[in-house]
C-alpha cells in the first residue's frame, strides 16, 4: 500500500522523486500520465497524496485531478503538482479542482518532507 502515487512522463524526474521519497520512508507507487494514475489511484486506496506533472501526454496531471475528484468521487487524497508551469490561471484552475499545492520544479526534496508527512498524515 502507497503512501504517494508519482505522476510523470519523465522516467527520470519519476525516479528522482520516488527515490527520494522511498529513502525517506515513503511508500511510493508511480504512473506514467494522468491516465495510468487514476488506474494506480483505483487499485491501491492506501493512496494519500498525489504528486503529479501537468504536461503529460495521453491525459495531463489537470484532467487527472478533476477526474480524481468527479469520476472517481475522491475527495479526501491530496493533489500536488509538481511541474514547471508556473500559470496563474493553471493555478487557479487547479485550486478550483480541488488541488492542493502547487511545486515548480526543479525539485527541493528536503523542502517537501515536512508538509508531505502531514499530508500523508505521519506528522
Amino acid at each position: 500500500m502507497a503512501h504517494i502515487l508519482v505522476v510523470d512522463d519523465s522516467s527520470t524526474m519519476r525516479e528522482i522523486v520516488a527515490s527520494f521519497l522511498s529513502k525517506n520512508g515513503f511508500e511510493v507507487a508511480v504512473a506514467t500520465d494522468g491516465r495510468d494514475g487514476l488506474h494506480q489511484l483505483q487499485k491501491d486506496p492506501g493512496i494519500k497524496l498525489v504528486v503529479s506533472d501537468v504536461n503529460m501526454p495521453n491525459m495531463d496531471g489537470l484532467t487527472m485531478a478533476e477526474k480524481i475528484r468527479t469520476e472517481l468521487g475522491n475527495k479526501q487524497v491530496r493533489i500536488v503538482m509538481l511541474t514547471t508551469e508556473d500559470n496563474q490561471t493553471m493555478r487557479e484552475r487547479g485550486k478550483a479542482i480541488g488541488v492542493t499545492g502547487w511545486i515548480v520544479k526543479p525539485f527541493k526534496g528536503e523542502a517537501v518532507l515536512g508538509p508531505f508527512r502531514k499530508l500523508c498524515g505521519m506528522a
